[in-house]
């Protein structure tokens, strides 16, 4: 934690004064506020996108996710919505669409926050749950991209009717191409997937299954590579389709690139905290940084063993809690009770 004070911000005496602050509003995060208001505290979640869920809601909100537990599937948009309507009761105060800049530890303790629209926060304790801190698709190289993305060329699917009977073209050999191409191929009026080669990233199931889809002539498969884009006013008409045995277009007015994601940490970097291959230290007990009462959990930290799961950051974000407790209430005990069998946090949920 870099030691800054002859530099605070001045506007530390309009902060919003806070017990916890939470850094990200993806899964991990919004679970941490349920976590934190069962022992009686209240969370401000700050987040750069302009909503709550992360890249569940942002890269994947109708993609099926499987490893949640009692949940056979669940959409990522599906699981936050679920998430929120678990918080209510603790009414959190978010303030999206903003990012943590600044990062400083006041001579009585406590944190001094602020992000890049001038909110300013006094805070016991931080949570970072960023995920892999702030994330954005890598643009592919193609001529004149930039005219047809509003319309025509999309990074993720956020509403998979917006692909119905449309001429759609997924670019991409990894897991998030071959999940769409088996989403969308239902729903699309023709689908191709263009894949610089013959060998595929993705599950072998899917890529089976893709296979099958192309030997019903239900879908088209190329090995190459987009080299131009046409069409008018922002509507795509066609791609330029380079392969081995030369050029062709492909009809199309939807494009999914899946070119992978560019993570960065952005001003987190910069807070002092240790880090290891742009990753958080944590320790496994607590799950706090190297700086104490600023604690990382989800996929933003590191450890021994650990698996970048959403069931993960969940335990974490339990543990995270139960430490926070006795920095935010240092003379209270710490009382471990069960939902199922405690009317007191039944009381806090609204179910007794």
């Amino acid at each position: 934690m870099q030691d800054t004070r002859p530099q605070e911000p001045s506007s530390s005496s309009s902060a919003i004064e806070t017990d916890i602050v939470i850094i990200g509003a993806g899964p991990v995060g919004l679970f941490a506020v349920f976590e934190l208001g069962l022992l009686d505290i209240r969370a401000h979640v700050v987040d750069i996108l302009d909503r709550a869920g992360g890249q569940c809601a942002e890269l994947y909100p109708e993609k099926p996710i499987y490893d949640i537990p009692a949940l056979p599937v669940v959409t990522g948009q599906e699981l936050i919505d679920r998430l929120l309507e678990q918080i209510a009761p603790f009414e959190p105060q978010f303030h999206f669409s903003q990012r943590v800049d600044e990062l400083h530890r006041r001579d009585d303790g406590r944190f001094l926050l602020k992000t890049d629209t001038g909110t300013t926060f006094l805070t016991k304790v931080v949570v970072v749950a960023a995920g892999g801190g702030s994330f954005t698709p890598k643009r592919p190289p193609w001529p004149g991209l930039e005219a047809f993305e509003a319309e025509s060329v999309h990074y993720s699917v956020r509403r998979m009717e917006d692909f119905r009977d449309k001429d759609v073209l997924i670019v991409g050999g990894g897991d998030s191409a071959l999940d769409w191409v088996l989403a969308l191929e239902p729903l699309a009026r023709s689908l191709a997937l263009v894949h610089r080669r013959d060998n595929f990233r993705a599950a072998p199931h899917s890529v089976e299954q893709m296979r099958a889809l192309v030997a019903a002539g239900r879908m088209t498969l190329r090995i190459g590579q987009v080299t131009a884009l046409a069409g008018s006013n922002g509507c795509l008409e066609s791609a330029t389709i380079r392969t081995k045995d030369g050029e062709e277009d492909i009809v199309c007015n939807k494009v999914l690139p899946f070119f992978g994601l560019t993570m960065k940490l952005g001003p987190l970097a910069e807070w002092g905290l240790n880090l290891e291959e742009n990753l958080v230290p944590v320790d496994t007990e607590k799950f706090e940084t190297s700086e104490s009462g600023v604690f990382a959990i989800g996929d933003i930290n590191t450890y021994p063993g650990k698996l970048k799961l959403i069931l993960s950051g969940f335990h974490e974000a339990a543990l995270m809690a139960q430490q926070a407790h006795r920095y935010i209430y240092p003379d209270k005990k710490l009382l471990f009770q069960y939902t199922t069998s405690s009317s007191n946090l039944q009381k806090k949920l609204g179910v007794r």
